[in-house]
């Protein structure tokens, strides 16, 4: 099976003319440690875009947040001028300081501003899709009103600034208070086979033809460590990676994958879980991962 046509099927956005293969690209790990600053190779990083496009991934999802601008500017440099059926996904909300850290950047100026880093960072007149980024708590959700920079946000796309909007670390009060200002065509939250609090939440999505893509599918800085993942995986000839990633694409059939990595090598490997099936009954014993304790489902 070829992997470049694979990729898990596509999912369209609603109402649009956007259909984006299934397994896509995050490249967070493009940038530096703790996601600040130049990568140690430059040249490794361009080459990961690169070999990402060949593999036939058309959904790159980034910020210029991410070094800050470092990301971007790295994607503008391996792709650019874009391949025609590329989705270029970014997100707003946050600010990098010199320590590190994730500051909320809400105002009126920091997003117009970071709307306008985004296009002139990775060489764009509009940007396809722009999620607004809360910050909640932490990876975390909490509840609060986004009117205010929604609508923010909203006028840049009236100015043809950007294409769509979505949402990103948000509960479904939020996105129901977000359908009254803009049409939103994707939320993007943590979920994975041990993280499953969004469980109703994407069953919901699924009937309004939302996409949800799942942040940190691989769970996030620390690989998933189970004692199913592990034997599914060794049963299945596959990585507990792969698994996991197999896992969210039988989930739903609206779930976006973004699994980050700056290695070429496991790129290969996080797409070839496109082919593979998982039996029903190693999805129930994932799926009762989600029953155990957390501290439970990582050990």
């Amino acid at each position: 099976m070829s992997l470049a046509t694979n990729l898990g099927g596509s999912f369209t956005l609603p109402n649009t003319s956007l259909p984006l293969k299934r397994i896509g690209y995050g490249a967070m790990q493009l940038a530096g440690p703790n996601v600040m600053g130049a990568p140690r190779d430059v040249d490794a990083a361009v080459a990961v875009l690169r070999e990402a496009i060949a593999l036939g991934i058309n959904h790159i999802d980034t910020s210029d947040f991410y070094g800050p601008h470092i990301t971007n500017q790295i994607i503008r440099q391996a792709l650019h001028p874009y391949p025609e059926d590329l989705v270029i996904v970014t997100k707003v909300g946050a600010r990098r300081p010199e320590d590190g850290s994730w500051v909320p950047a809400m105002s009126r100026q920091e997003l117009t501003d970071a709307v306008h880093d985004n296009l002139r960072n990775l060489g764009l007149d509009a940007i396809d899709v722009v999620n607004l980024r809360l910050m909640g708590d932490g990876h975390g959700t909490s509840e609060g009103s986004l009117a205010e920079p929604l609508t923010i946000l909203a006028d840049l796309k009236q100015q043809g600034l950007i294409r769509h909007l979505g949402l990103s670390n948000v509960t479904p009060t939020q996105l129901a208070e977000a359908q009254t200002i803009a049409e939103i065509v994707c939320v993007q939250n943590q979920y994975n086979v041990a993280h499953r609090e969004d469980d109703a939440f994407i069953d919901d999505l699924t009937q309004q033809g939302i996409a949800y893509v799942p942040f940190f599918p691989l769970g996030g800085f620390t690989p998933l460590q189970s004692s199913v993942l592990e034997s599914t995986a060794k049963s299945l000839n596959a990585t507990p990676m792969q698994v996991a990633l197999a896992w969210l694409l039988q989930r739903s059939p609206n779930i976006l994958l973004i699994p980050g990595t700056s290695s070429i090598e496991h790129l290969r490997q996080n797409v070839k879980a496109a082919a593979l099936q998982l039996p029903q009954q190693t999805v129930a014993d994932l799926n009762a991962l989600a029953a155990k304790p957390l501290a439970n489902r990582l050990s």
